[in-house]
């Protein structure tokens, strides 16, 4: 199975999603590096490679992409709402496009599936990643995703 189609079906788990907006939002993370580094189970320094790829995409492309999103979300006088409300969702269908091209080029550095610790996995892409989040925000994901 694919990293981009084992994602999918992760997220679709109770918990999932909330767990890894929280360690986005809340805790500076990026989803698609966490759960591919549970999904791959990397070496240490292809963790890394995959944390430097992720960053600079994050800075530079999916981050302002979301940021246009969640601004679309309210509403902008005099922009017609219905309008708005469609560019918004163009806007969420190239976010999405562009996780998955992130997800396809973290895949290519490390494909998977291994099976190991998803706590462990999350740590390590968590101290990676920089400013590790709290433990437990890292044990709630890999609750669910054990």
């Amino acid at each position: 199975m694919s990293f981009w189609n084992w994602a999918l079906a992760v997220y679709d788990r109770a918990g999932v999603p909330e767990a890894c907006l929280a360690l986005q939002d809340d805790h500076g993370q990026q989803t698609a590096y966490l759960l591919w580094a549970v999904y791959a189970q990397p070496s240490d320094p292809v963790l890394a490679a995959g944390a430097e790829l992720a960053r600079h995409w994050d800075l530079s492309i999916l981050g302002p992409i979301r940021a246009a999103r969640r601004a679309l979300k309210a509403q902008l006088p005099p922009v017609e709402d219905g309008a708005r409300l469609a560019l918004r969702e163009e806007v969420k269908r190239i976010e999405l496009a562009t996780e998955h091209l992130l997800m396809d080029s973290l895949e290519s550095l490390a494909p998977g599936p291994r099976t190991g610790n998803p706590a462990a996995a999350l740590v390590r892409a968590g101290r990676t990643w920089g400013g590790p989040p709290p433990d437990a925000a890292l044990q709630s994901l890999a609750d669910r995703l054990a």
